[in-house]
């Protein structure tokens, strides 16, 4: 199925990225440690959502995120826990996350550094009462000002500049992959060590691709060019080969799936309201992590119209159409879109 090559060695997450810094003479090791934080966070997230079933934080928190979406307990446990690891340090000028209406400054009794944290805590919570995998995803940038406390400048830039990103997959395993743009590598939890150990090194989006996923309930909802699109990849309209559905629900499991088999993820804008034209995924926490991570496997991500990277993000809570796998499978949905929908 996948390409992937599963090493023999035992290489812990911090060896790793150590090693990787190596190739940077320059480099301070900030970075480095910001990765390190998110690691560990992504080891007390899921210290929680193993036991959801028996501790206390299942269910609605009793509000709602600046989405308008209730916010899971789980939630709040992730997104404090990602701020509480990371407010202190120095390393980061500024934060944003997809739970949060406006910035999360600093504060003040802290020193800021050179990099902005983007996050999503908890993505696909709607699913954790099912048992169904979660994950939480990051992106990290190098600050655009000067110095002092971050601004929104700092936060709103394209994927293009994204230094650093990837994901936590808390399913029947815990996983973590990332990128610092020289490869895609992830990395399995061992509980009993508590470390993240090297499983999945220098990741490429298998050829042949797989599966297309999407969620073919809202097909009445989507223009000519998505319908036809998902029938070439059904094996209809003139295509050569065709793939198979398979859809979760929630976004980080459904992109891992294809990263390790190939194939297409397509979140694609529908006709429910003409006013809102964007898709649902938010292009900050979502689909600009998702997309570097894709492309630096030799995929491509795209809204359907041109490269994702290249959006140039106007508001916090932004949403995008998405479209991110193989690229000759995401370059067919650019060319249905165009044919079709004008």
């Amino acid at each position: 199925m996948a390409t992937t090559r599963v090493t023999s060695n035992v290489i812990t997450i911090e060896r790793h990225i150590l090693h990787e810094q190596e190739a940077f003479p320059d480099a301070s090791g900030t970075l480095t440690q910001v990765l390190y934080d998110i690691a560990l966070a992504g080891k007390l997230i899921a210290s929680r959502t193993t036991r959801a079933g028996l501790a206390d934080i299942l269910g609605a928190a009793g509000q709602e995120n600046v989405q308008g979406e209730e916010v899971q307990k789980l939630d709040l446990y992730a997104q404090q826990t990602i701020f509480q690891l990371n407010d202190h340090t120095g390393r980061l000028a500024v934060m944003a996350s997809e739970e949060e209406q406006d910035l999360i400054h600093i504060p003040e009794q802290y020193p800021t550094g050179k990099y902005v944290l983007l996050f999503d805590p908890l993505d696909g919570s709607s699913n954790i009462d099912f048992n169904v995998s979660v994950g939480t995803i990051f992106a990290i940038y190098r600050r655009v000002s000067a110095s002092g406390p971050g601004t929104l400048e700092d936060v709103l830039q394209k994927g293009s500049e994204i230094v650093a990103g990837g994901y936590v997959v808390y399913g029947s395993s815990t996983m973590l992959v990332y990128t610092a743009g020289h490869g895609v590598y992830g990395f399995t939890l061992d509980p009993s060590i508590g470390e993240f150990l090297l499983s999945h090194e220098n990741i490429r989006l298998p050829d042949p691709p797989m599966y297309y996923s999407v969620n073919q309930g809202y097909e009445k909802y989507w223009t000519e060019g998505i319908k036809r699109y998902t029938r070439w990849l059904q094996g209809e309209e003139g295509a050569s080969r065709s793939l198979s559905l398979r859809y979760i629900g929630s976004m980080v499991s459904d992109i891992h799936r294809t990263l390790l088999a190939g194939g297409v993820f397509y979140y694609p804008a529908d006709t429910r309201d003409p006013k809102k034209p964007h898709g649902k995924l938010r292009l900050l926490y979502e689909a600009n992590p998702m997309a570097y991570v894709i492309e630096q496997a030799g995929g491509y991500a795209s809204t359907g119209r041109g490269p994702l990277r290249d959006v140039e993000p106007l508001d916090l809570h932004q949403r995008t159409p998405l479209f991110l796998g193989n690229r000759d499978l995401v370059e067919k949905a650019e060319e249905f879109i165009a044919k079709h929908d004008g």
